[in-house]
């Protein structure tokens, strides 16, 4: 009965649908600009718009409520792209593509590849809808939901819908709400495993099959429907009027879902009808790294751990930074810099590098003083789990005994009185010109004795070595680990602490360039997927570079020794991710804009619980006003993007090809692999045939997972750098938060997939 009463439900709407279709049909060759009156096309009944809308300093396109103020926005075009000029215009020309083209001149596609449409409706469910010849539908933004479901649509198994950074801004905010394919509803951070620690809502119904969708009826019923109708779980019990009112279901920017209605009679504003919690603080990643939750009179508001202070105040979701500059750290003698401050009935995420037990919360505190490498640590029941900064996902919880204990360097008054004395007695005892060369030596000989007895901290640039210390530390260069084009690597020992000294083995005049780019680029950088840089040296013509040790080698060798050692699938697409990350970083998040331009295998490094890019002897600066640089060809045969080969200037996406013919290595494990036209064809035969799993042999692959991972690759290696997702949005398809259209090769031919 209730598959006969859905079955009878959806055909309404479908003939509802084509009704509407025909009062708001779309011609071809119809336009819009954002500041004309022809800035957007109206559903039959006026409620709905398709088009312009202001966003930041100019306009952007979407779906929004029409005449109904503030301007509530339900679906975004291309989110994540930066917003078009008063100058833009929105085109369905005359061969059926639906493009924004800016005003000067570059071209967007809204469906995000290319279609042949015929006509297009704006309906009054909210949808809009392109058809094709003979009105089926070809695409639909029902089916590319951003952060809001409106009543009759669905969210599908495997689709996310993510939150906006503001209610203004409606690029790719912090949080997302899955509809898993094991029938679980569940919220994460966005940039996070689909895994249980990340979660901060779920409506367990897990285990419920494949083919569970969240569903919103007109009336405000939220609820989890399987494919024969059966009604698994209701998120909302309905019930609400249905003439002139409208309900809308979002997740917001603070990572709370919320069901709204809106009476249109009263032309109000959207009322709050449910909540998936009332406790603000419950989002994971509300307050950015560093930063805990807090209430304040029942609202949310973040705060600083003890030491640092907020990177943009106003701004939580950027974190947190040190007030304070660390001190040279020795084992052992950290307590004299540093004092532990305290959290406490905080929980955090735990990403402890040592934990240990049966000792009580003095003890804890005195262990991570006497660690260089404990920045804080988690106290709980007899348990002290040490960890490194950032820390993540904090908030304060009554009922959680955890302990934070922050490591914040002491700051030493300056008492006036005892410098005058000192002064004084100085005075006394040395005069003239004497005390002020005495000084000078003394100065001299204590920057000697620091130099030769500090140690590297996070936040520490990398140290200067002599060559007799590095010829020592590593046994007179006994171990090679590892061999590449400008150097050789060796492990050492520096204390208690494993390192890989690269000692470079061009002439100075060659290898000079490659040293000081290196020493430069990665001595700057601070990220857990980029290989840290803890020393150098530069004695007469030696050039040497201490690292890191990354226990694990290379991920050429990794993926390319043998087949029993290789990674299975999960762990290979995590290593993706990983990179990835680093790639992320290296290009938007540091201070200066780096080009790794040599992102290869062999440049990737692992140890027990990560990958990490290394080798940055080919990378590229770029000024803050740059986004492409004209320079000589760099990097590896097969990785090289074409742009290179072209004499065109060179910008970030070069890396984003390289990473693309890197993730190819790492879906099949062949070695080298230069993808050439003739083996793109191959991948695309075998992906519209359904013979994917050619690419990876007789191993057990989850064929969603293989398809995504291979789409992802061919949008990485298009051949023109404009069509190249950025690695923001490269990470985002990776991790199943965003959207992947067909690949741009030969589309045609994977139509089907």
């Amino acid at each position: 009965m209730a598959f006969i009463i859905c079955f009878l439900f959806l055909s309404a709407s479908a003939s509802l649908a084509t009704a509407q279709e025909t009062g708001s049909n779309i011609r071809l060759g119809s336009s819009l600009s954002p500041t004309s009156n022809s800035s957007s096309w109206l559903s039959p009944s006026g409620l709905y718009a398709f088009g312009f809308y202001p966003q930041g300093q100019g306009y952007a396109v979407g779906v929004f409520l029409a005449g109904i103020p503030p301007r509530t926005v339900v679906w975004t075009a291309n989110r994540d792209d930066p917003p078009v000029s008063a100058g833009a215009t929105l085109l369905f020309t005359n061969d059926g593509r639906l493009i924004l083209r800016s005003s000067q001149g570059q071209e967007n596609y809204v469906t995000a590849v290319a279609l042949s449409a015929h006509s297009a409706s704006m309906l009054d469910s909210g949808n809009f809808v392109l058809y094709g010849p003979k009105g089926s539908v070809l695409w639909e933004s029902f089916d590319y939901p951003t952060d809001t479901l409106l009543p009759t649509q669905r969210l599908l198994g495997g689709q996310q819908i993510i939150s906006s950074i503001s209610a203004t801004n409606h690029s790719t905010g912090l949080f997302r709400l899955k509809m898993q394919h094991d029938g679980n509803l569940v919220q994460y951070p966005v940039n996070t495993p689909d895994t249980a620690p990340y979660s901060y809502f779920t409506s367990w119904t897990d285990k419920t099959g494949d083919n569970v969708s969240l569903n919103l009826d007109v009336d405000g019923h939220l609820f989890l429907l399987n494919t024969t109708g059966y009604v698994i779980k209701n998120i909302t019990t309905g019930g609400l009027p249905t003439k002139r009112m409208i309900c809308i279901f979002r997740i917001g920017s603070d990572g709370l879902m919320r069901l709204y209605s809106y009476d249109l009679n009263q032309k109000g504003t959207l009322s709050v009808v449910w909540s998936s919690t009332n406790d603000e603080c419950d989002p994971k990643g509300l307050c950015g790294l560093n930063g805990f939750c807090v209430k304040n009179d029942q609202q949310a508001a973040c705060q600083c751990l003890p030491g640092f202070d907020f990177v943009e105040p106003g701004n939580w979701a950027a974190g947190c930074e040190r007030n304070f500059t660390a001190e040279t750290c020795k084992t052992g003698d950290a307590g004299a810099s540093y004092v532990i401050q305290g959290v406490d009935n905080t929980l955090w995420e735990d990403d402890s590098y040592s934990v240990l037990s049966s000792t009580d919360k003095d003890g804890c505190k005195q262990a991570c003083l006497e660690d260089c490498n404990c920045e804080a640590a988690l106290y709980k029941g007899g348990n002290c789990s040490k960890q490194r900064l950032p820390l993540r996902y904090g908030r304060i919880l009554i009922t959680d005994a955890t302990s934070g204990l922050i490591k914040v360097g002491i700051v030493k008054p300056v008492n006036a009185s005892q410098n005058k004395k000192e002064i004084t007695r100085m005075g006394i005892l040395f005069l003239g010109l004497s005390l002020l060369a005495f000084g000078f030596v003394m100065m001299a000989i204590s920057l000697v004795i620091i130099c030769k007895n500090n140690v590297w901290t996070k936040d520490q640039a990398p140290r200067l070595f002599t060559y007799a210390e590095l010829e020592l530390v590593t046994d007179s260069f006994k171990e090679q680990i590892g061999r590449g084009a400008f150097g050789t690597v060796y492990k050492g020992v520096i204390g208690q602490k494993m390192v890989a000294v690269k000692r470079l083995h061009k002439s100075l005049a060659e290898g000079e360039r490659e040293f000081q780019t290196e020493v430069e680029v990665i001595g700057r950088t601070h990220h857990r997927n980029v290989v840290r840089l803890l020393g150098y040296c530069m004695e007469g013509t030696n050039r040497l570079l201490v690292y890191e040790y990354m226990s694990n080698g290379s991920l050429a060798s990794v993926l390319f020794k043998s087949p029993e050692s290789r990674p299975f699938w999960k762990k290979r697409m995590e290593i993706a991710r990983d990179i990835a990350r680093g790639v992320l970083y290296l290009h938007e998040e540091c201070e200066t804009q780096i080009i790794h331009c040599d992102i290869k295998p062999q440049n990737i490094l692992m140890d027990e619980n990560r990958a990490k890019i290394s080798d940055f002897g080919l990378a590229k600066l770029l000024n803050a006003d740059q986004t492409g640089t004209f320079t000589g060809i760099r990097g590896t045969d097969g990785y090289v993007a074409p742009e290179w080969h072209r004499g065109q200037p060179v910008t970030v996406k070069a890396d984003v090809y390289s990473f693309g013919i890197m993730l190819f290595e790492i879906i099949c494990c062949w070695r080298r692999m230069e993808v050439d036209l003739l083996q793109r064809e191959a991948i695309l035969e075998w992906f519209s045939n359904g013979e994917i799993r050619k690419l990876t042999g007789d191993e057990k692959v989850d064929e969603d997972e293989l398809k995504a991972a291979i789409k992802v690759a061919l949008w990485c290696i298009s051949d023109d750098p404009t069509l190249r997702p950025s690695m923001k949005r490269v990470l985002l398809m990776l991790e199943g938060s965003a959207e992947i259209p067909v690949p741009p090769i030969a589309s045609s031919s994977i139509c089907t997939v």
